[in-house]
């Protein structure tokens, strides 16, 4: 049976709700929840291959995968609420074990959001420290913080090898104006938003690991600025940087940047994405084939675009059976015992994770399931 409130009764329970709720998300303005279910969107279904145990109490945020030397994946998701790291086996979805407290030390964490895994270290992005936090593989020790000084409401990150032999790691910021009386996020003005995204090389020398802030950058314009940033990732081979756009009032989509940081003029999914734009990415070939994965974030079931990694095109999109609601995704494009094509990890519903064999997607959307070999 359902329950039809009056609009005034339905109004009161919304503003409680919204004042009750503790971490709100500048994103989560939206007064009624999209749902694929309503949408109209084209789209295949793809079975999952496991969902994880659910934990609501963790409030799972963004997945990242590591190829341990056994030949096991690891797993890691942030725990927004659950202090820290829950690991699970990469091929089953078993819990392997928790990592972490809450605080400001290392090995402490408040607040955890974007992670990501480059060779053997984890990069854990932290909003409520506002730092970036560096742990080794597979001890899990930390090895340093950075990003104390400049970040303010850090969210996603992604990581790259630069020319200079150091790491590069650019880290989303979404800092707010202060909030208003309903205790919802202002936006800066245009003029502000150009330190929305903090750049650090990151050297992993002998010396142990140490970081240097360089540059920031966001472009100020109505058609490029990036109001709520969360997810980002790029693709050195097409100098490319997409970034999802949040906003529900300007249009969620995904902005189209340089590496270099200058807006390229287009917003790639505009319209198209009908709930909001999550998780990016990226199944990458060495020829300079692959598809672009983004998220559209469904309370019902989540729908993942798939875009042409060079041309950008629309190749179609895909929903799980059960997958929700998806904050952060990762493409683990290296072979695994039961995904041996790669796998692509969705968050579900802020208390689990979803894998997808990438040879099913492959499969429902007529795209290549293995890369090109080479000449």
């Amino acid at each position: 049976m359902s329950l039809r409130l009056a609009p005034l009764s339905a109004a009161l329970l919304l503003l409680a709700a919204c004042a009750s709720a503790p971490g709100r998300e500048p994103d989560e303005q939206a007064e009624v929840d999209p749902l694929l279910s309503q949408a109209g969107v084209a789209h295949v279904v793809v079975e999952e291959a496991f969902v994880s145990l659910e934990t609501p109490r963790d409030n799972i945020d963004s997945p990242a995968a590591w190829s341990a030397p056994g030949g096991e994946t690891w797993l890691f998701a942030t725990a927004k609420e659950g202090k820290g790291l829950v690991v699970y086996d990469g091929d089953t979805g078993a819990t392997l074990r928790s990592v972490g407290t809450e605080g400001r030390k290392p090995g402490q964490f408040r607040r955890p959001n974007g992670v990501s895994v480059h060779g053997n270290l984890l990069f854990v992005v932290e909003r409520d420290n506002q730092r970036v936090q560096v742990l080794s593989l597979p001890d899990l020790e930390t090895l340093a913080t950075f990003g104390e000084t400049e970040l303010r409401k850090p969210y996603g990150l992604w990581v790259r090898e630069h020319a200079s032999g150091q790491l590069e790691v650019l880290v989303t910021d979404a800092y707010m104006a202060g909030t208003d009386a309903r205790d919802e996020d202002i936006l800066p003005p245009l003029a502000q938003l150009d330190r929305r995204v903090q750049r650090y090389l990151v050297s992993t020398g002998g010396g142990g690991i140490s970081a240097v802030n360089a540059g920031h950058f966001g472009d100020t314009g109505e058609a490029g600025a990036i109001r709520i940033p969360e997810s980002l990732w790029g693709d050195a081979a097409n100098d490319r940087l997409l970034v999802s756009e949040e906003d529900l009032a300007s249009g969620t989509a995904l902005r189209e940047y340089s590496l270099a940081g200058e807006f390229r003029g287009r917003t790639i999914g505009a319209g198209l994405f009908k709930a909001q734009a999550e998780g990016i990415a990226l199944w990458a070939c060495a020829d300079g084939s692959g598809y672009w994965l983004a998220t559209d974030q469904f309370k019902d079931r989540s729908l993942f675009h798939v875009f042409d990694r060079k041309t950008m095109e629309h190749r179609g999109a895909f929903a799980g059976t059960k997958t929700a609601n998806t904050d952060g995704v990762w493409l683990h494009q290296a072979p695994t015992a039961r995904f041996p094509q790669g796998v692509f990890y969705a968050v579900h519903d802020d208390m689990a994770v979803a894998a997808f064999d990438w040879r099913d997607i492959a499969a429902a959307l007529g795209l290549p399931a293995a890369c090109p070999a080479a000449p």
